[in-house]
């Protein structure tokens, strides 16, 4: 049982040597992967050592019975321990998504109902932004189109974290995320007092380590420029500081305007690009390789309605994984962890039946 252990114990080792040298660390981006790998291997290990010795130990007890009831009435105990290292090594085995340690960017878009979908838009990124903040996680916003009573018709939200275990990685948990969120509830602009069904669309992309891992020739893209509107001061219809930059190959047109300098709305717009090129890249790959590397939760469908948030019942209900509550309040404020739990388990049952068949 448990025989690709040994290779992977063994790129443990070398990991660690890896470490242990000090050029490594002149290169950040390498660096970075080792200690990503380096740290779910160490689960991997420690895991693999507590099943051994829960073994050992339940061996122990049955050899010991045989001469002392004493000791038998320890086996049932050992026994128990034994199976749950033994499911959780199985479950730490499982080929992990290799982008589960990268940070993201992740997009909010009003959709169908108007101004009522720009507000809950709002709410969606405060949502993000709070659960951000209780995972120890930094988030900026990077670009946005507010609305008058505060909605957005669009924001893009960078989220990152200095965790080095894939695991805690912010793609990890967040690309589940992606889909059509739906909203029932009396509008703020309503005078009648009636619901109203609403949507908001969310895209998440894993974020590119280094400029260098997506390679984009000048040639690919054009770079238009032209002044900003809305809120951000003295600058705003002045100067031509908004930039557009359009991936000629794919079509990908990404605009940014939030920051006074061309320079800096530029750069924000090279990394949404990037994370969408390197979204493009994976999606490609899973399509070429087989459906089962991909995630069964997760969708980049903008099309997909994943979650209702229902307002008159206080109830969340995720629409993939059959999980509900009625503490939307609490989950608006950024308690979403229970949420995507749901769905991080239902990935990890759906990938464990597709390495069974």
């Amino acid at each position: 049982m448990f025989e690709s252990v040994t290779g992977l114990l063994d790129e443990f080792t070398d990991l660690e040597q890896q470490l242990a040298d000090p050029a490594l660390h002149a290169d950040p981006a390498r660096a970075k992967k080792v200690n990503r790998r380096y740290a779910e291997l160490s689960q991997i290990k420690k895991a693999y050592e507590d099943w051994q010795q829960a073994g050992d130990d339940l061996d122990a007890a049955r050899e010991l019975a045989r001469e002392d009831d004493a000791f038998a009435e320890e086996v049932p105990g050992l026994d128990e321990k034994l199976t749950a290292a033994q499911e959780k090594l199985r479950r730490l085995l499982i080929p992990r998504d290799p982008d589960d340690g990268r940070d993201v960017i992740l997009e909010i878009k009003g959709g169908a109902g108007g101004e009522e979908a720009a507000l809950f838009a709002a709410d969606l990124l405060r949502m993000y932004a709070h659960y951000a903040d209780s995972k120890g996680w930094k988030s900026e916003i990077l670009e946005s189109d507010p609305t008058d009573l505060g909605g957005y018709t669009n924001v893009q939200l960078a989220i990152k974290s200095n965790a080095t275990d894939p695991a805690e990685g912010v793609w990890a948990h967040l690309k589940y995320e992606g889909g059509v969120h739906r909203v029932q509830r009396v509008p703020a602009t309503e005078s009648q007092g009636r619901i109203q069904t609403s949507t908001a669309g969310v895209l998440v992309f894993p974020e590119v380590d280094e400029p260098e891992e997506i390679e984009i020739a000048a040639n690919d893209i054009r770079i238009d420029v032209f002044r900003s509107s809305g809120p951000g001061g003295q600058s705003v219809n002045t100067t031509d500081s908004a930039v557009r930059i359009t991936h000629l190959p794919t079509g990908i047109v990404v605009s940014m305007q939030n920051e006074k300098s061309q320079i800096q709305n530029r750069e924000a717009a090279m990394r949404v690009l990037r994370a969408r090129l390197l979204a493009k890249q994976q999606e490609e790959l899973d399509a070429a390789a087989s459906d089962a590397r991909r995630s069964q939760v997760r969708s980049m469908d903008r099309s997909e309605r994943i979650r209702t948030y229902n307002f008159p019942e206080n109830r969340i209900a995720d629409h993939r994984t059959g999980f509900k509550a009625y503490n939307l309040d609490q989950v608006l404020n950024g308690a979403l962890e229970p949420v995507i739990e749901s769905a991080i388990q239902a990935d990890e049952e759906a990938r464990l039946a597709a390495l069974a068949e």
